[in-house]
């Protein structure tokens, strides 16, 4: 029946893997007389709680088969769920075939994704948990939309029951429209990650025989985002922007935003910086960025203690900045942020003091963020026309990597420094420079197109004393002139990758001074 593009539901196929409300669902159907069909344990769950069933088996003349491989795939079903209702001869077929329409089709997939994402999950395991059925027929009737609502999820029943008490027991076009955008998402969804569990499957195969050529990442990169929201506008007033997740928890993309107003494009950008950069750190740090360079970062024994360290880098730049933590933000550590104006404030958690306290400033953003831990991590940039694909930069030096190479090797506390510097150059634009001095940056020299202009802007922008600090640089020095200009500064030792052409006349450079220095043979650019 169609009244202003209402379609009354007759008959309902449920056939479900989560089976979460799913009996509520059921009976609120049958308030509208909708028939229920059903299969397996969904039809046994059904049953048990009191619903009339027709088994699926009763249409079609043909039992579940192949260990429940072949259940619906059945001319009865598809041509059901196909026939399109404005077409006579459809319908002259259906009745030739004595095929009654099925007008809704509840279904969601063999949980593939949450299987495969338990360590060890054994290959056979897996397959046998891609779905066959279930996508077949999510698609029949998204295809059929105009006809046929489609139910992929739970979380969709709700809207469904109401809209059928509004409308009498019927759905409007739109909400089958939606339903059928929905589907597709998910089938295309569930077939991506299939597509990538096999990849991965496929470049095990390979290093089990020993393959020196097998590809780190996939022939076909299917990415699946799903907008969370929009955003005021991008970069700036006259672009567009929303903000995309992907479906895994954790990261600044799923942050929890306690307070505030909304967040920018800009800020979501800054925001991943500061807290990609704070969680390099074991120990309680804090990291204050501003346009997605450091302007001061610092180690501390409690929160508030490294804030106000990272805080002396740069007062200044820290105006208008975005701040994160990671350690749990307690209340004097809240005080301490409150008291400059702040855009974001991030952290792991707060305890119910910090948050009050951080709530009272209104326009203050205040992120909750849960970590990710992935053994692969990768990131995409665009460029016209494309993608460029790489893993994150996650190296982190240790002892056994370094390589003095001036006659002077760095004492216990410089080299302590200079770890702590390296890691925040990595972080920090290239050409990248940063002074610093125990759990404390000094001065920040980032995004130079001269690497000895990097020097001299970080230095002149150190509010703390530099002499006795020491210095990274996130990629080798081309000429001795950077070492020069360091040491007028009174730089006490020097990290850097090493790999110059001109190594031997910047080690000559740094001997003449008196410096330490440390080849790491790693550089970190970041553009």
């Amino acid at each position: 029946m169609k009244e202003n593009g209402l379609r009354h539901i007759r008959r309902a196929l449920l056939s479900v893997s989560d089976k979460s409300s799913l009996v509520e669902f059921a009976r609120a159907l049958q308030r509208f007389g909708i028939e229920l069909i059903s299969t397996g344990g969904t039809a046994r769950a059904l049953r048990e709680a009191g619903c009339q069933v027709l088994d699926v088996a009763e249409i079609t003349g043909v039992p579940e088969m192949l260990d429940g491989r072949v259940k619906t795939l059945h001319p009865r079903i598809h041509g059901a769920i196909l026939a399109r209702r404005d077409r006579a001869d459809h319908l002259r077929t259906l009745r030739e075939h004595g095929i009654e329409t099925i007008d809704m089709v509840v279904v969601n997939l063999y949980p593939f994704e949450q299987t495969v994402a338990q360590p060890g999950t054994p290959l056979e395991e897996a397959i046998e948990q891609i779905d066959i059925g279930g996508p077949a027929m999510i698609r029949s009737a998204a295809k059929n939309w105009q006809d046929v609502a489609v139910v992929v999820s739970p979380e969709l029943y709700g809207e469904v029951i109401a809209e059928l008490e509004r409308c009498g027991g019927a759905l409007t076009r739109a909400t089958r429209l939606r339903l059928a955008r929905h589907a597709f998402e998910r089938t295309a969804h569930y077939d991506a990650a299939i597509a990538a569990y096999l990849a991965t499957q496929e470049e095990a195969s390979d290093a089990e025989r020993g393959a020196s050529n097998a590809p780190l990442f996939p022939p076909l990169l299917a990415l699946q985002l799903r907008k969370t929201r929009d955003l005021r506008y991008g970069e700036n007033p006259h672009q567009a922007a929303a903000l995309y997740a992907f479906d895994e928890e954790g990261g600044i993309a799923h942050a929890a935003q306690l307070s505030g107003k909304e967040m920018s494009f800009n800020n979501y950008i800054d925001a991943d910086a500061a807290w990609q950069l704070v969680n390099e750190f074991s120990e309680t740090a804090c990291a204050i960025i501003k346009h997605t360079n450091p302007a001061g970062v610092a180690l501390g024994t409690t929160p508030e203690e490294a804030y106000r360290r990272a805080l002396e880098t740069d007062p200044i730049s820290a105006f208008g900045g975005i701040v994160a933590f990671n350690r749990t933000l307690d209340e004097r550590a809240a005080r301490a942020v409150t008291e400059i104006f702040t855009e974001v404030v991030i952290a792991p958690d707060y305890d119910r003091e910090a948050l009050a306290v951080l709530r009272s400033k209104k326009s203050l953003r205040v992120l909750r963020v849960a970590p990710r831990d992935e053994e692969r991590e990768t990131e995409w940039r665009t460029i016209s026309g494309g993608l460029l694909v790489q893993t994150r930069d996650r190296l982190l030096l240790n002892y056994e990597e370094l390589r003095t190479v001036t006659r002077r090797a760095p004492t216990a506390e410089e080299m302590e420094a200079l770890l702590f510097a390296w890691t925040v150059c990595k972080h920090t634009k290239s050409n990248a420079i940063v002074y610093a001095r125990l759990g404390q940056t000094v001065g920040v020299g980032a995004g130079q197109m001269s690497r000895v202009d990097s020097v001299r802007i970080g230095a002149a922008r150190a509010r703390l004393p530099l002499d006795g600090s020491v210095l990274a640089s996130d990629a080798f020095f081309p000429f001795r002139d950077g070492i020069d200009e360091a040491a007028r500064h009174g730089i006490t030792a020097v990290i850097q990758p090493g790999g110059s052409v001109r190594d031997e006349e910047v080690i000559a450079a740094a001997d003449e001074h008196g410096l330490a220095m440390i080849f790491t043979g790693v550089r970190h650019f970041k553009h």
